[in-house]
């Protein structure tokens, strides 16, 4: 527009208009001029020359300056790119950071180091994060420190889970030891019990097993001799009699075996010839006798008289041997 404006004013000079009898398409006169060095023709041609100088320097500028703002607008549009990816860039990375820190919030282990130092990359991520957002930080730079962080995490995660699967061999392997230990204190608790019964029943087998436990009421002649009676007025004394069965794993050696005599009331008897006598524990008997034993089979009796007569009715009479009765049988009188 400004190179119109000059050309415009360059053919309106008056000097120009008085000689021309038409222009061409630069302003130039095609008609018949007088030639002179001081005639007005040559020094509007000057004036013309200036201004086609003018317009041509102007239009070297205007294409230069297009240029140049064509080139900004460039330089503009790829700075522009630069930027949006260089934010989406960053927001890529902080979202990843972001889940980084997740993962490392989920890991769980009960080794205190482990913590500490998850703790410590808990807090290298925060400062990452930190710096993303500041963006006075490179981008790759951070990505770089960000993988770092990554296969630390991965590590730890390979390591928990080696850690896992160890603790669960061990607990596998306690359980299973603790069966065995379990198992091991039930059969103990089992020999212990058949071990109990065995010597209850060693204790019992040691004490002695008496059959044919007869007494008799027993009434003394005149001569000495012994006669049975079945009158209560008549009789003087009990006599049992009984048979020993044989038993070898009974103790041999001497042994006390006593009498107890209850009457139809059910009270004891106690013994009328000889002071007290008293069995283990010093539980009252009514007549005790010591014997000989060697685990064979034998025969014994025992003598028992009253204190006072007898009177009549059905009397008890319990064979004793080491506190356990081993004979019971009646008697009765009339």
């Amino acid at each position: 527009m400004a190179i119109g404006l000059c050309i415009q004013k360059v053919r309106s000079t008056p000097c120009c208009r008085a000689y021309e009898t038409h222009d061409d398409m630069w302003g130039l006169s095609t008609g018949h001029v007088r030639i002179g060095g001081n005639s007005p023709f040559f020094r509007c041609m000057e004036q013309r020359s200036v201004y086609l100088i003018i317009i041509a320097v102007l239009a070297i500028t205007s294409g230069y300056l297009g240029y140049q703002v064509s080139q900004q607008g460039d330089t503009i549009d790829d700075q522009s790119g630069q930027i949006i990816e260089g934010n989406l860039q960053r927001e890529t990375l902080e979202l990843d950071l972001q889940r980084l820190r997740f993962s490392y919030d989920t890991i769980r282990t009960e080794n205190g180091l482990m913590m500490a130092e998850m703790s410590a990359q808990r807090s290298e991520i925060e400062g990452l994060i930190k710096k993303v957002r500041d963006r006075n930080y490179s981008v790759s730079k951070l990505k770089k420190e960000a993988e770092t962080l990554r296969r630390i995490m991965q590590g730890y995660v390979v390591t928990i889970d080696s850690l896992n699967q160890a603790n669960i061999a061990l607990q596998t392997e306690r359980d299973a030891m603790a069966q065995q230990v379990s198992d091991i204190e039930e059969r103990n608790s089992d020999l212990q019990r058949r071990q109990a019964n065995m010597e209850g029943i060693i204790e019992a087998g040691r004490t002695l097993q008496a059959m044919d436990l007869a007494p008799t009421a027993i009434r003394v002649a005149s001569n000495g001799s012994q006669r049975a009676t079945s009158r209560a007025k008549r009789a003087e004394m009990i006599k049992t009699c009984f048979t020993l069965m044989e038993n070898r794993i009974a103790e041999k050696g001497e042994r006390t075996l006593f009498l107890e005599v209850l009457d139809p009331g059910g009270r004891l008897l106690p013994p009328g010839d000889r002071s007290p006598v008293a069995m283990a524990g010093g539980i009252p008997a009514s007549a005790a006798r010591s014997i000989e034993y060697n685990g064979e089979r034998m025969d014994a009796c025992i003598f028992f008289t009253a204190a006072a007569p007898f009177v009549e009715g059905v009397y008890t009479v319990h064979l004793v041997d080491g506190g356990e009765r081993i004979a019971t049988t009646d008697l009765i009188l009339r």
